[in-house]
């Protein structure tokens, strides 16, 4: 399971936001990131570049899995098990034998 994030959510707008806008002045997106990290005091060049990456994701620019639906597969996943475990429960046994 992936820990909180100790940044908030408007300074990883703002991260995402300032690598679009230096990104022309830098020769790779990893260059700006690098550079935005620095600026931000965020404590690694890949959180920047990771954020920028998520933010294409949901925005559909790049190919993924978005924010929302792996909160819906999280979710669907979560409903599964407790499903399972409920006929487990209601049956006596798991493998159907009463």
């Amino acid at each position: 399971m992936a820990r909180p994030s100790s940044y908030p959510p408007w300074l990883r707008c703002r991260a995402v936001r300032m690598v679009a806008e230096v990104l022309g002045d830098y020769p790779n997106e990893s260059a700006a990131s690098r550079a935005v990290a620095q600026k931000l005091g965020i404590g690694s060049a890949e959180t920047p570049r990771n954020w920028v990456r998520r933010d294409q994701v949901d925005s559909r620019q790049r190919p993924g899995t978005t924010t929302e639906e792996s909160a819906q597969i999280k979710a669907m996943k979560k409903e599964i098990a407790e499903l399972k475990r409920a006929n487990d429960i209601g049956c006596g046994s798991s493998e159907g034998k009463f």
